[in-house]
């Protein structure tokens, strides 16, 4: 395919296979006893991660102890996890995005929050922009361009990796879709570089989307149905557990959704079907296979224009966005005309589509009682169409609002595999585990593009919208190789401390070639290159009385210095940016489980950074650097009272930014808020027909839209209510749980700016106006 030299991913993979046969061969192991300190591995499909329990809020107070899960067909000793009693910050369950090692969340050295099923039922979450908006110090937007981008720890988009079932499929910034959340067993969030556990892209840290897994046990069958004041619905059906056939457990979800924007003709249609089988063939062996199918068809909202405040005059709007703006043109102090709220500048033909494709299957074997080799293999496939006006700029020579079309398509497929040994000893008296991944994947992703952007100006109000004109494309094409060894430990040198530590070899091969309207190769390709980061951590924990554990850690990252891989250019600079962090913290569980709560501080530095400056261009950056610390703590105060609340504060600065018009340093990067919070409190009423109300609150810092910091999206501040009642099972017998929930979203109607694109900085996303939602969930 290249003409790259082929010993990088010769060596990793011969590596793999020789370490994995040291490790079987080593003296004593197939005698090694289970021990008590580190809870033995379950033969389980992977991605299950051993969640249960779980908490009914995480970070938010126990509602009800998770369902028992019956004995298997063929059981195996279960993880002293899943027999411990839950924690109201859920740090009970077991997040393998942070962690090969089968740590619970309590037991790892780094901040790891993990919102479960459950909580995002009762809070509403639907979308997985909603459940990062609950999570400590995570902000997001759902910008059509680039859907579900995050803001954590001080950095954004394709600085964090987003993975699928521990799997990542490429950069934020090209793969991301608004999901909803509907088959989700929970969504995962590790905060800072994260490159050990997921590879290239994660300096800022990861966030994992856990689909619906088979339990063992009898069938439960839930279903929800949802309808809001903009005319939004949503559906869902899901079933699961063991069939007739002995030791074969399924699950089946279904979920559709017509999510409508407060903007006119707005809004995204998601349909998702996902399904698993898991076989245990003995007690020592378990396979498992997993199909999925996942498509959202939207009409994209692509924000409101800034505009002069001379302009709107008695339109202007305060407390949205504030500062002064030139680009185009120069419109001093700007504003949102409240003539824009619910405007959409887009082309009448616009549309905005994915369909995507799961394939995965794997086996789970014990092959000592110490012993333990998982293996998936994976395939994907995607397809995704942008065709809209993207570029909404007032211009202040003529009062009107210029547009510019783009057009771009994706075809992509990705194959992998993923394997693991696990294996317990005992070191020199001291519990030890280790695990040894080799990872490996091939990616083919080609890109049509637009050759030419049609454009023309529409006024402000009542834009005569038209259609997208005349299209001529052009093509681009990646292909990526990917290969990966990584070794993870954990050494136990007292039934309190132990040290934990990571490292991973990466290879990365990329070939490009880009051609122009008459498919004819452009300048400087093909060409191809290879990178071979290599990241770590080590840390440590020490539970110093019960309940009460300390934590360190130094851990690396790596990622693209420019854009993201797909797009590279051959004169772009194509070195890896390298990111560490330090990170301190303690959590802490109390008052016999019924309160808990966590705190951690942290200094990242990422450097040889290149960043957007508007219209495409890119920045030398220079350094990036951000310190922080975060607050996250929940209590049930009373049978029928919970309190939670967390907050994080973040100093984000940019650092030897210097160009040819100036110099940044000093400046935030855009989203970038220096402070995040959330607090909420419950009470239930033990009536016949159990109520329950409660309020969630959330505060966003100032904000800006570019690094020139020059145009400020204002903090704000929004709540939402709600109240559910539960009925008894007498009113429907043949149900076993019902609920019938109303919440009211925006309570206060607050009008504020959610997200800004540095690539499209004229324009800004509003958050949506009060709406109201009627919900009705069943069970089983």
């Amino acid at each position: 395919m290249s003409s790259r030299t082929g010993y990088p991913r010769a060596f990793l993979l011969a590596s793999s296979i020789l370490a994995s046969f040291l490790f079987v061969d080593v003296p004593g192991a197939l005698a090694q006893a289970t021990r008590e300190q580190l809870p033995p591995i379950e033969v389980a499909p992977q991605g299950d991660h051993n969640r249960k329990p779980v908490t009914s809020r995480d970070g938010q107070g126990t509602r009800r102890a998770a369902p028992k899960r019956a004995a298997s067909s063929a059981p195996a000793q279960k993880p002293a996890a899943l027999n411990a009693s839950q924690t109201p910050l859920n740090s009970n369950v077991v997040a393998e995005s942070a962690s090969r090692l089968g740590l619970t969340v309590r037991e790892v050295p780094a901040t790891v929050e993990v919102i479960s099923a459950e909580t995002i039922r009762e809070q509403g979450y639907r979308t997985v922009s909603d459940v990062a908006q609950g999570a400590v110090g995570v902000t997001a937007g759902d910008n059509p361009a680039e859907p579900s981008a995050f803001s954590m720890r001080g950095f954004t988009n394709s600085q964090i990796n987003i993975l699928y079932n521990g799997i990542k499929i490429g950069p934020q910034n090209m793969t991301s879709r608004i999901m909803d959340t509907a088959n989700l067993e929970a969504v995962e969030f590790v905060k800072g570089p994260a490159s050990v556990m997921s590879g290239e892209g994660a300096a800022g840290g990861a966030v994992n989307l856990v689909t619906k897994q088979p339990h063992t046990g009898p069938v439960q069958n839930e279903a929800f149905f949802s309808y809001d004041s903009l005319n939004s619905f949503r559906s869902y059906y899901g079933s699961g557990g063991s069939t007739n056939v002995q030791g074969l457990d399924y699950r089946f979800d279904v979920s559709r959704s017509s999510l409508n924007g407060f903007a006119d003709d707005t809004g995204t249609k998601t349909l998702d079907v996902s399904s698993q089988l898991n076989y245990r063939v003995s007690d020592s062996l378990k396979i498992w296979g997993a199909i999925e199918y996942r498509e959202d068809r939207g009409k994209a909202y692509w924000g409101a224009p800034l505009v002069p405040v001379a302009f709107s005059g008695s339109h202007a709007t305060t407390g949205i966005v504030s500062g002064n703006y030139f680009n185009r043109t120069d419109l001093g102090s700007v504003t949102i005309d409240d003539r824009s709220f619910n405007t959409n500048y887009n082309v009448l033909d616009n549309r905005n589509v994915a369909q995507e494709v799961w394939l995965r299957g794997g086996f789970e074997l014990k092959l000592a009682p110490d012993l333990t080799l998982k293996s998936q293999a994976y395939g994907y496939g995607a397809e995704r169409t942008w065709f809209n006006n993207e570029i909404e700029a007032f211009d202040s020579t003529n009062n009107q609002v210029y547009r510019e079309r783009f057009y771009v398509a994706h075809s992509q497929r990705l194959v992998g595999n993923i394997t693991d040994l696990i294996w317990d000893a005992n070191i020199a008296g001291f519990d030890n585990r280790l695990v040894t991944t080799s990872s490996s994947s091939y990616l083919d992703f080609v890109r049509p593009g637009a050759a030419n952007f049609p454009n023309d100006y529409v006024s402000l109000v009542d834009p005569n919208r038209g259609y997208y004109g005349d299209l001529t494309t052009k093509q681009q094409i990646a292909r990526i190789d990917n290969e990966a060894l990584s070794f993870e430990d954990r050494l136990k040198l007292t039934r309190t401390f132990a040290l934990i530590g990571g490292l991973r070899v990466e290879h990365i091969g990329l070939d490009r070639n880009s051609t122009d309207k008459f498919g004819l190769e452009n300048a400087g390709f093909p060409f191809s290159k290879d990178w071979a980061p290599v990241t770590g951590r080590i840390g440590y924990t020490w539970e110093a009385v019960p309940g009460l554990t300390f934590f360190s850690q130094y851990a690396t990252g790596a990622d693209v210095s420019a854009n993201n891989i797909f797009l590279l250019a051959p004169t772009q600079p194509l070195d890896l940016t390298t990111s560490r962090t330090y990170e301190t913290g303690i959590k802490h569980l109390f008052w016999d489980n019924r309160a808990e709560w966590s705190f951690s501080a942290y200094d990242i530095l990422r450097k040889n950074v290149y960043a957007a400056a508007g219209g495409m261009q890119l920045n030398i950056a220079g350094r990036q650097e951000s310190k922080g610390v975060e607050l996250a703590g929940a209590v049930r105060v009373t049978d029928a009272m919970r309190l939670w609340g967390n907050i994080a504060y973040v100093d984000a600065r940019y650092a030897d930014y210097n160009f040819a018009g100036g110099s940044f340093s000093g400046n935030t990067p855009p989203n970038v808020p220096r402070i995040v919070a959330n607090a909420g409190a419950s009470y239930r009423f033990f009536t016949p027909w159990p109520v329950e109300l409660g309020i969630v609150g959330r505060h966003v810092g100032d904000r800006y839209n570019t690094d020139a910091n020059t145009v400020t999206l204002n903090a704000y501040t929004i709540a939402d209510v709600y109240a559910f009642v539960d009925v008894p099972k007498a009113v429907f017998s043949a149900v076993e749980q019902t609920r019938l929930t109303f919440r009211v979203r925006n309570i206060t109607d607050r009008r504020y700016a959610i997200w800004g694109d540095p690539f499209y900085p004229d324009q800004v996303l509003l958050g949506a106006p009060r709406t109201y939602e009627i919900s009705a969930a069943f069970k089983w």
